[in-house]
C-alpha cells in the first residue's frame, strides 16, 4: 500500500473514533484517550500552528473545517455532522435543527443528518439529492466513505494552504453558482498500459522498455485535473463489471470525483488503451474498446441527469463517447435557458463531425491540436492560408484553442493571442489537454466571466506542470504547482 494510502487509512480511524462522541474540538483533542497524533502531525496542521504560535489542538479544527468544504456535498454534509464541525452555524439554514444536527451524541447527529437530508442537501446548493440512507447504511457506508475523502484531502493538502481557505484540492469560487464549481465531464474511463520505450520500433524489430498498469482516458484525466484544483466533479463514463472498472472507481473516489454517474456494464470487460511513450514524451496510443461501454441512453436521458447538467458550472466533453451520446449530451445544454459553460474536446476522431455542426453555437470553448481541429472539417481542403479556428468559429464557437508544443493560440471575438510555450523538458505529455481543459475552466468559473489571457496563459502552464512518465492523471496539477511556473516563466 502506498505510503499516502496507510496516512490515509490512519487519519479515517482518527476521525471514526473522534467521531463517537462530541466530534472534534480542542478540549477533546487536549483529553481523548484516542491517539491524536496522526492528526496534529500533519504537515498543514503544524504549519498553520508555526504561523498563528498556536497550539495544534486550536488550529486543527480550523484546517479541517477548511478541508471538508473542498468536499463533495454529501460527503461534506456527513463530515459535518459525525465531526459535529458547524459549517451550518455561520448561516443557520431554516427548517433544520441545527441543536440535533451538532447534538453532544453521534446517534443524535445521525438520526438529524437523516432527517433532514432532502432540506440539507438543497440548503447547500448540492447539484445532485442522493436517496436518504438509512441511519445502519450511514453508519457502514457514508461515514466511511466521507471520512476517507476528508483524510485524503487533509494527507495530500500542501502545507502552505492557508486554514481560513479551502484546500487547494477545495477553493471556493467566487464566480460559481455553487460554494463550490460544479463541472460534469463526459469522456471515457479506461485502464492505460504504458509502455516507456527509447523509440518506436520500425516494422520487425524490437526495443526494451518498460510496463505499467494505471486507471486512464480523456474523460478520467480531465476529471481528476478538474478535482484536484478544487472542482466538485462528476464523471459521466461507464466500465465494466471486471477488476478494472472496480480499480477504476476507486481511484476516481480517491480523486475526489464522483462515481454516481459512471455505468457499471454487466458481463463486459473495462476498454484499455497502450500508449508508447519515447523519452522526449512523445506518444502514440492503440484504443481496444467494447462497444457496449457507453453511458446508457436512459442514463442520460432523464430528468435527473438533465437536472445534473442543469445545476452545473460547466460541461466538458470528449469524442470518446459515441455520437448518439454526444448528441444527447449537446441536445440538453442547448435547450438549457442558463447553460453552463461548455468545453469541446475534439478527439479522438470520428468520422462525421458534421452531425455535431448544428451544436456549435452551445459551444464556449474548443480545445485542440491542429490536426484536432483540421479534421472538425473534413470536407475542407486545408491548404495554405486556409484558418480551420475561423471556420470553425463561423459555425458559432466562440473561442478555439488551438494546442501545439506546450503553447496555445486562441481565436476568440474578446482574446485572439498567441500564448508562447513555457520551458519545458520534455516535448510533449499525454496529460497535457487534460490539464488545460480543467485549469482554463477553474478560471473561467472562479471569475464569473468568459477567459481572458491571463487565464489562457495560467491554463497554458498547466500543460508544463504534467510532464511525466506513467500515471496520467496523477501528473495533473495543484494550483500551486501552476502559479509556480507562472512565475518561474516571470
Amino acid at each position: 500500500m502506498a505510503e499516502q494510502d496507510v496516512a490515509t487509512a490512519v487519519l479515517c480511524g482518527v476521525f471514526t473514533r473522534l467521531g463517537k462522541r462530541s466530534g472534534l474540538n480542542p478540549d477533546r483533542l487536549r483529553t481523548t484517550e484516542v491517539d491524536v497524533a496522526p492528526l496534529l502531525s500533519l504537515p498543514v496542521v503544524r504549519h498553520h500552528a508555526q504561523r498563528t504560535g498556536a497550539p495544534a489542538e486550536e488550529v486543527v479544527l480550523a484546517v479541517v473545517r477548511a478541508a471538508a468544504r473542498g468536499l463533495r456535498s454529501t460527503d461534506r454534509l456527513i463530515v459535518d455532522a459525525v465531526l459535529c464541525l458547524g459549517l451550518l452555524r455561520k448561516n443557520p439554514p431554516e427548517g433544520v435543527d441545527l441543536d440535533g444536527l451538532y447534538a453532544p451524541g453521534l446517534s443524535a447527529r445521525r438520526e438529524s443528518l437523516t432527517a433532514h437530508w432532502a432540506l440539507l442537501h438543497e440548503v447547500t446548493r448540492a447539484p445532485r439529492t442522493p436517496p436518504a440512507p438509512a441511519v445502519r447504511t450511514l453508519r457502514a457506508q457514508g461515514e466511511p466513505r466521507a471520512l476517507t475523502a476528508l483524510s485524503h484531502l487533509l494527507v495530500t493538502t500542501p502545507s502552505g494552504v492557508p486554514a481560513d481557505k479551502a484546500s487547494e484540492n477545495g477553493a471556493a469560487q467566487p464566480g460559481s453558482r455553487h460554494d463550490r464549481g460544479v463541472v460534469i465531464v463526459v469522456g471515457d474511463a479506461v485502464l492505460d498500459h504504458i509502455y516507456r520505450i527509447d523509440h518506436v520500433p520500425p516494422v520487425g524489430s524490437s526495443t526494451p522498455g518498460s510496463f505499467r498498469a494505471h486507471p486512464g482516458g480523456k474523460g478520467l484525466n480531465r476529471a481528476v485535473a478538474a478535482a484536484r484544483l478544487g472542482l466538485e466533479v462528476q464523471l459521466v463514463a461507464a466500465v465494466g463489471d471486471d477488476d478494472a472498472g472496480r480499480w477504476i472507481r476507486d481511484y476516481l473516489r480517491s480523486e475526489n470525483v464522483g462515481t454516481d454517474l459512471v455505468r457499471v456494464v454487466p458481463r463486459a470487460r473495462t476498454p484499455v488503451t497502450a500508449f508508447m511513450i519515447t523519452g522526449t514524451g512523445a506518444s502514440s496510443a492503440i484504443g481496444c474498446r467494447d462497444e457496449r461501454i457507453r453511458p446508457s441512453i436512459q442514463q442520460l436521458g432523464g430528468d435527473a441527469f438533465t437536472d445534473t447538467v442543469a445545476g452545473s458550472d460547466a460541461v466538458l466533453l470528449t469524442f470518446e463517447q459515441p455520437m448518439v451520446v454526444l448528441e444527447q449530451v449537446l441536445t440538453i445544454l442547448r435547450e438549457l435557458k442558463s447553460p453552463p459553460v461548455v468545453v469541446l474536446h475534439p478527439s479522438p476522431q470520428i468520422e462525421t463531425p458534421q452531425y455535431l455542426y448544428r451544436f456549435l453555437g452551445s459551444v464556449d470553448y474548443l480545445i485542440g491540436s491542429p490536426q484536432q481541429l483540421a479534421r472538425m472539417l473534413p470536407e475542407v481542403e486545408l491548404h495554405a492560408g486556409t484558418d480551420p479556428a475561423q471556420r470553425l468559429r463561423a459555425l458559432g464557437v466562440r473561442a478555439v484553442c488551438e494546442i501545439a508544443d506546450f503553447g496555445c493560440t486562441v481565436h476568440s471575438e474578446a482574446v485572439s493571442t498567441e500564448i508562447t510555450p513555457f520551458p519545458a523538458a520534455l516535448q510533449d505529455s499525454p496529460g497535457a489537454h487534460s490539464a488545460f481543459g480543467a485549469a482554463l475552466v477553474h478560471r473561467v468559473i472562479a471569475a464569473g466571466r468568459p477567459a481572458t489571457e491571463a487565464d489562457y496563459r495560467w491554463a497554458t502552464a498547466a500543460m508544463v506542470a504534467t510532464q511525466s512518465f506513467g500515471d496520467v492523471p496523477g501528473a495533473m496539477p495543484l494550483a500551486g504547482q501552476i502559479d509556480r511556473i507562472v512565475r518561474l516563466a516571470e
